[in-house]
């Protein structure tokens, strides 16, 4: 498909007649709404032989394939999405990533193996700083590079967002929110939300977030308390099979070295293990529902366009616990399976309302912009997606 960009001089003036569009819905009394369902045809079965051939080939060129695997992969979900009538595209040059990921790759090693002699230890504390100070950047560049790279109706999307904006968001808050002890972690999450989305365009429409710090709050108090009440729902009977388990044995007898070893011991710190990571699992997912639905449906593009989100958090929760055991119990087969049922279902619930036909938005000018920062971001397992 041709990209039909604008050339630069007419963007002032494509930008100009999107906001006329908006103004005149505006002025014309109340605005007709149209609403566009988004849709996912994508099936587990056929994203299955995509994603073992995927990884088959991975595998053999010992991880060279990677960045073709990724890019095969989101251009099946891009290409099985679809709003009024068009679906998504993903163009990304898997070239391109790969460079970036071997960077990446040289760069993790030096400091895994630097910091592994005392002569050259200086060097891996000299890499973990400059990793520090250019997180920001690399999230950025993440967020530049999968925009420009996302295409709807011939239209790239483009990320505006500023260096000194990336540094505010992802370095000032979390380290305001770590000193705080977590009290102003929501606060960070509103900060980076708010960033990403208001550094978003598609063509020439800007994206605007219309959300407020309190819900970030509110999703961070429910999360938590649902974690304390897990907690003793789970912790309650486990302290009591613990003491159980070990109610046979005499202390004054047993060797608390041998202790750890112990069967019942195992099989309560087992126990124990388990309810945690369930209730990371379910708290964390939580919070990535929740704060997806409350930012997708407070933003706004071009002011002509929104997005409505009516999926429950509660179900993408149980939907990600259960998606979590069945890719264990069946060895990572169930991986495929999973994804396609979560993306069904967050798609599913998924609505843009525009009072302006979609094909009035205009091109913006999209470059080439470096795939560094994505790659650093996949195999450092960064998320940066709301």
């Amino acid at each position: 498909m041709i990209d039909p960009a604008a050339p630069p001089n007419d963007v002032p003036n494509l930008g100009r007649h999107v906001q006329a569009l908006s103004s005149e819905a505006l002025q014309s009394g109340p605005a007709t709404v149209t609403e566009y369902p988004v849709g996912f045809t994508g099936t587990a079965g056929e994203y299955f032989r995509l994603w073992i051939v995927n990884i088959a080939l991975t595998f053999v060129t010992l991880g060279l394939y990677l960045p073709w695997a990724r890019v095969r992969n989101r251009q099946y979900f891009y290409g099985h999405t679809w709003v009024d009538g068009q679906n998504f595209e993903y163009r990304a040059n898997p070239a391109a990533l790969l460079r970036g990921y071997l960077i990446v790759a040289a760069l993790f090693v030096a400091y895994a193996v630097s910091g592994q002699f005392e002569r050259t230890k200086w060097v891996a504390v000299v890499l973990a700083l400059v990793y520090a100070a250019a997180y920001p950047l690399l999230v950025r560049q993440s967020m530049r590079f999968q925009a420009v790279n996302t295409v709807h109706r011939g239209l790239r999307f483009r990320f505006h967002g500023t260096s000194g904006g990336a540094y505010v968001a992802y370095m000032l808050a979390n380290f305001v929110a770590s000193i705080s002890f977590g009290l102003a972690l929501p606060w960070a999450w509103y900060m980076q939300r708010r960033y990403q989305v208001d550094g978003l365009a598609y063509g020439s429409a800007r994206a605007t977030f219309r959300g407020d710090v309190g819900p970030f709050y509110l999703i961070g108090l429910t999360a938590l308390g649902l974690t304390i009440a897990g907690g003793m729902v789970i912790g309650i009977p486990l302290v009591a099979l613990a003491a159980t388990l070990l109610g046979g044995f005499d202390f004054a007898d047993i060797d608390l070295a041998n202790l750890a070893a112990s069967a019942p011991f195992l099989a309560a710190a087992a126990a124990g293990y388990l309810a945690v990571l369930v209730l990371y699992v379910v708290g964390w997912q939580y919070v990535r529902g929740a704060t997806m639905v409350y930012v997708l449906n407070n933003m706004e593009l071009g002011g002509v366009v929104r997005t409505r989100a009516t999926f429950s958090p509660w179900r993408l929760v149980w939907i990600s616990v259960t998606n979590s055991a069945a890719r264990v119990l069946t060895l990572g087969l169930a991986s495929p399976w999973a994804a396609v049922r979560q993306n069904r279902y967050v798609l599913g619930g998924l609505t843009v309302r525009a009072i302006a036909s979609l094909d009035d938005f205009a091109a913006g000018v999209g470059g080439e912009t470096s795939a560094f920062g994505e790659a650093a971001t996949e195999l450092l397992d960064i998320q940066v997606g709301f």
